[in-house]
């Protein structure tokens, strides 16, 4: 024989024990029904009324969960990932069980993982919309944002992101997060108190979701606190403290400044948001030390740490996003007359005018690159799109152009020489301006090259010799 010979056919119990086994497998995994039903039936007897009794000891030991327990449900936990998993616990109705848990243990641990459960099952649209259509379980859930352990804070605030992610959904948990106005000081208490750089990276996500979703509902939270007169301290201490949404905002930021660059960038979004509508401008400016915190950090990342001189012009890539919310803002503000004379006084132009012609001298490499990537891949047969790339760097661009023709537009004699003088605005880096400012902002430009006219006719003449659309200027 040239192989080993056939096992011999399974006996008849064999072969019902196999078949039994492959029955009791949830889907096409390996993960026990048997077991499983057993784990949750151990957590319908943790939260059975008859065993919540009055009295300190029985108080003390719900806020502990058996070592046992919690190994079991935290497999639970991973398995619920897996979707034929996530449908089988749908089934068994297990949502109704963690609604059980979360609306009378006090145990935290056990809280957080019954919440992340219920995250995992909620990546699977079916169930999410499930999940959704449960009032009592969404008034539940919303009630875990006022928690006071951050692991289940942040395990709430990453369900509900995935529920606002769902389009079928979204409008749901919006309405039910403007029902409930207790939610918008919880989560300004988290983001001017944490110092958990997770959940404060995924709080933020979240309003930063609700803002992009519902601009009523921005509005509201703009507004929220602000009927108090700014800068009046409470008369009663025992009150609870008014927030206001943009100094919660620049309070996370600042945490997440140097520890999550990604978490910096969704709250410079947040941010870039509030200032697409009057108030929320209005919110930060009206205020001046909530305006000079807003300018200090932006202005201070702008020049002194995104996108530096001795960077590589690449790092762009990475920080485009960051720097379009971040430019977009001090437009904002610049543009805006309330605080228009402090910035006058703070000599800042400069400085900015430096930040913005580096970036679009960058940009000219980046989008160098971008073209030769595609027409290498083209080359190679290959499929190439740098569309998503090519559309955040225009945005950037864009931003970049409009609020370096403002700050040209407030230039007067004396900074254009300082700037000569100082090296911010040499021939090279006016090239690299007017190239991008032309010709959509010709006007400002030509206004430009007559100041210079004053300060270095020589330049003047050699910048209209290189764009021959100013030649006509004096």
């Amino acid at each position: 024989m040239d192989r080993n010979p056939s096992p011999p056919p399974p006996s008849r119990d064999e072969k019902e024990h196999q078949e039994a086994a492959g029955g009791d497998c949830i889907g096409s995994t390996v993960y026990s029904k048997h077991w499983l039903f057993g784990v949750l039936s151990g957590l319908i007897q943790i939260v059975r009324p008859q065993n919540t009794k009055s009295g300190s000891d029985d108080e003390e030991q719900q806020m502990e969960l058996d070592e046992e327990m919690e190994n079991e449900i935290c497999r639970v936990w991973d398995m619920s990932m897996d979707e034929d998993v996530a449908l089988f616990l749908q089934e068994f109705k297990a949502p109704d069980i963690f609604m059980g848990v979360l609306a009378r243990s006090k145990c935290p641990r056990l809280r957080e993982i019954c919440v992340g459960i219920l995250g995992n099952m909620a990546c699977f649209q079916e169930i999410c919309v499930s999940i959704s259509s449960d009032k009592n379980l969404g008034q539940v859930l919303l009630h875990c944002l006022y928690d006071s352990d951050p692991p289940t804070l942040l395990e709430t605030s990453r369900l509900l992101l995935t529920c606002l992610s769902q389009t079928e959904v979204a409008s749901v948990w919006v309405e039910r997060i403007r029902e409930q106005p207790a939610i918008y000081d919880s989560i300004c208490f988290i983001m001017s108190s944490s110092t958990n750089v997770d959940l404060l990276v995924k709080v933020g996500e979240v309003v930063d979701k609700l803002f992009d979703l519902d601009e009523k509902l921005m509005l509201e939270w703009i507004r929220n606190g602000v009927a108090q007169p700014l800068g009046q301290p409470q008369e009663d201490s025992e009150e609870q403290p008014v927030f206001r949404i943009v100094p919660c905002v620049l309070e996370a930021a600042k945490q997440l400044r140097s520890e999550n660059p990604e978490g910096l960038d969704v709250y410079m979004h947040i941010l870039q948001l509030l200032t697409t509508v009057d108030d929320g401008i209005q919110a930060i400016v009206q205020c001046p030390d909530t305006g000079k915190d807003t300018w200090t950090l932006l202005f201070d990342l702008v020049c002194h740490e995104f996108c530096q001189s001795d960077d590589p012009p690449i790092i762009l890539q990475e920080q485009k996003t960051v720097l379009a919310s971040i430019f977009s803002v001090l437009s904002a503000i610049y543009a805006s007359q309330a605080d228009q004379e402090h910035l006058k006084t703070e000599k800042v132009d400069l400085p900015l005018i430096d930040s913005l012609i580096r970036v679009l001298q960058n940009m000219e490499d980046c989008q160098k690159k971008l073209e030769n990537s595609a027409e290498s891949n083209q080359e190679e047969n290959k499929k190439s799109d740098p569309t998503q790339d090519d559309f955040h760097l225009k945005i950037l661009k864009d931003i970049s152009c409009e609020f370096l023709s403002n700050i040209f537009q407030a230039l007067t004699k004396e900074t254009v020489a300082q700037g000569l003088k100082e090296g911010q605005l040499s021939k090279q880096k006016c090239s690299s301006a007017f190239q991008n400012l032309l010709p959509f902002y010709s006007p400002v430009v030509e206004d430009f090259i007559k100041i210079l006219h004053e300060v270095d006719n020589v330049l003047a003449d050699d910048l209209q010799e290189s764009f021959p659309t100013l030649k006509d200027q004096s």
